[in-house]
This record gives C-alpha cells, sequence and structure tokens, in this order.
C-alpha cells in the first residue's frame, strides 16, 4: 500500500497521507494488521525479482522480455499483462525509445504562397516576422516545445511559448502574444506548412490583424532559414550543454538564453549592438 511505503520510508505524516486518500486512520490500521493474501505476497516477490533484473540487464529490458526472464528463472508462467501491470506500479520501464505513433497527414485548411521569397532583410521593426515550432527532450525521453516569432530586422524573439505540446494552442497563443504588441503595424509573417500554420485559426487571426501570410515551399525549410539558425543558436550556445531533468528547469534555461539572445548577444551584422538595442535605435 502507497500509504505505508510513504509513512514508513519518506517519513510523511500518516494523519496527512489518509486525509489525502480519504480513508480513516482505523481502516488503514485494520489493513496494516490483516494477512497478505498468497497472490500479494507472490506479487511482493515478483516486484523485487523486477527490480533485480532491471538493475541487471541496465533497464533495456521492457516488459515482454521481463516475463520471459522472470519466467525462465522461476519456472512459471507469469502473463505478461501481469507483469506489466505490476510494473507500472513500481515505476519500472525500459530506458530503450519507444515506437513512434505514425500520424495521418490531415489536409491543409489554408496554404499560402512563398511571399517571403527568401528576402530576409527588413528595413523596419515589424516588418518582415518569421516563425516556427522547435522540439526539446528533457527527464527520461519527455517532450516539450518551444514556439517563437522573430523579428528579421533585427533578429529580437518577439513572442514565444514553451509547452508541453505541439498544437494549436502553443502556435496560436505565440502569434496572440505577439500581434498585441503591434501599433500599428502589418508585418508579413512565414512560416513552414505545419498543421497549425494551415489552420483556418492561424488565418483568422492574421486576417483580424491586418497582417500578409507566408509559407515555405514543401520540404524547403531554407525558405524559413533565419528561424532554424535561431533554433541552432538556442540548442548549442543552451540546450545541448547540460541536461534537464524537469520541464521546470528546461523551461527556465529557455527564458534565461531569449533573455541573453535579445538582451546580451552582441552581433556583428547589428554594429556590435543586441537585437533590443538596435531596435531601439531604430524606434
Amino acid at each position: 500500500m502507497a500509504i505505508k511505503e510513504l509513512h514508513q520510508e519518506e517519513g510523511f505524516p500518516l494523519i496527512m497521507l489518509c486525509e489525502i486518500a480519504r480513508l480513516a486512520r482505523s481502516a488503514y490500521y485494520k489493513w496494516l494488521k490483516r494477512t497478505p493474501s498468497m497472490r500479494e505476497r507472490q506479487n511482493e516477490e515478483l516486484v523485487e525479482e523486477m527490480k533485480a533484473l532491471h538493475e541487471d540487464v541496465k533497464g533495456i529490458y521492457g516488459y515482454r522480455r521481463i516475463t520471459m526472464a522472470l519466467n525462465r528463472k522461476l519456472g512459471k508462467s507469469f502473463n505478461h499483462k501481469r507483469i506489466y501491470r505490476l510494473m507500472k506500479i513500481v515505476g519500472i520501464q525500459s530506458v530503450i525509445r519507444k515506437k513512434k505513433k505514425r500520424y495521418k497527414k490531415s489536409t491543409p485548411q489554408h496554404v499560402a504562397e512563398n511571399v517571403l521569397n527568401r528576402e530576409f532583410q527588413a528595413e523596419n521593426p515589424n516588418e518582415k516576422w518569421v516563425t516556427d515550432v522547435t522540439e526539446f527532450k528533457y527527464g527520461e525521453a519527455k517532450k516539450a516545445y518551444l514556439s517563437a516569432i522573430k523579428d528579421l530586422h533585427d533578429g529580437t524573439i518577439v513572442s514565444y511559448v514553451f509547452g508541453h505540446s505541439n498544437n494549436n494552442k502553443l502556435v496560436f497563443d505565440t502569434l496572440d502574444q505577439a500581434t498585441a504588441l503591434l501599433n500599428g503595424d502589418r508585418p508579413l509573417i512565414h512560416s513552414d506548412r505545419g498543421f497549425q500554420y494551415t489552420h483556418l485559426g492561424f488565418k483568422r487571426r492574421i486576417d483580424q490583424a491586418q497582417m500578409t501570410q507566408s509559407m515555405s515551399r514543401v520540404g524547403r525549410c531554407i525558405d524559413n532559414g533565419p528561424m532554424e539558425s535561431f533554433w541552432g543558436s538556442l540548442k548549442s550556445e543552451k540546450y545541448y550543454l547540460e541536461k534537464y531533468k524537469t520541464f521546470e528547469e528546461l523551461s527556465a534555461a529557455i527564458d534565461e538564453y531569449i533573455y541573453f539572445y535579445n538582451h546580451e548577444r552582441y552581433q556583428k551584422r547589428l554594429n556590435g549592438l543586441s537585437p533590443l538595442e538596435y531596435r531601439a535605435k531604430a524606434a
């Protein structure tokens, strides 16, 4: 029982644990004094064997191979579903990456021409924006996603949103943040043909802001080169230098880098100024 482990091994107060579990202490003590069933005792033994095996093979076995190994060692024929359930309960899983899910391609609701046409220079702020989403990993193969908009005039990251899912909300929130900063400007915004950017919800936001939409040609990531360049800088100068155990650690690192990039990363093409310094001079 989880309450017993948390109380005896982790030192959590019993009263607090019972309240969280909505369990009377009398019921807990009654459970504590009862004699475990044969199946419960067998499960405890299985879990100990699992942990030892998982450590011996350095975590590379999934539930199927653990089932086969346990059955051979113990001379039994345990069902793989039971082993899988026990592994989930105690948090044992293979370190080998899971097979990627296959997704059906969605039909674009709206496609724009490549209006930007690799003309990556802009005379004024809020004249040309580029945007994209990139993926990060943290912990044990968990994923997070960063959506950002970059101004081609000075390279400023105008807005960004970091989240657990690569979905419409991530991209729409990024655009909403950026357009809220506009004061009469109507920039062109360029992206690839990802499902968020071809969604009518994205097109409606662009139309409301009276902006022009542009999209890369199919399979031509160079059409959005400045955004790819920023991802490269972020990952090589920050992300690849450390390991991140939690989403919060990674999020803080991204906040820190983007602040550095906008305020303190001096660039030769900007006459030795940071993007926001150069932007301020233009204003």
